[in-house]
């Protein structure tokens, strides 16, 4: 199984910036698709970047052009660059993987969350 660990998260005033990192450590095939995504309370969990093993990304139209999706395929490791920060952005963000075993099965991991709080 992998394991998926975020860390960054934190209290930012609007406009301010932060850095989302996300480790995956355990044993596996391959890990394919890395993401970002969001809840915040009484919402439901929706996307927020994915970046292929490639390096193709996918952004959310709400954060085109303020968020950066990258990844370190050595050292297993996604980040999410905010800038521009919003009060709306606030929520807890998980860090998935798409992860393929040893016997081939395709299944997701996610992290445990790390909130982000985006003061006014």
């Amino acid at each position: 199984q992998v394991q998926l660990v975020e860390s960054g998260g934190g209290l930012v005033q609007a406009g301010g910036s932060l850095r989302l990192s996300c480790a995956a450590s355990g044993i596996a095939f391959s890990i394919n698709t890395m993401g970002w995504y969001r809840q915040a309370p009484g919402n439901r969990r929706d996307l927020v970047a994915t970046i292929t093993g490639g390096g193709s990304t996918n952004y959310a139209d709400s954060v085109k052009g303020r968020f950066f999706i990258s990844r370190d395929s050595a050292k297993h490791t996604v980040y999410l660059q905010m800038n521009s920060l919003k009060p709306e952005d606030t929520a807890v963000y998980y860090c998935n993987a798409v992860v393929r075993s040893l016997t081939s099965a395709l299944y997701d991991s996610w992290g445990q969350g790390t909130q982000v709080t985006v003061s006014s």
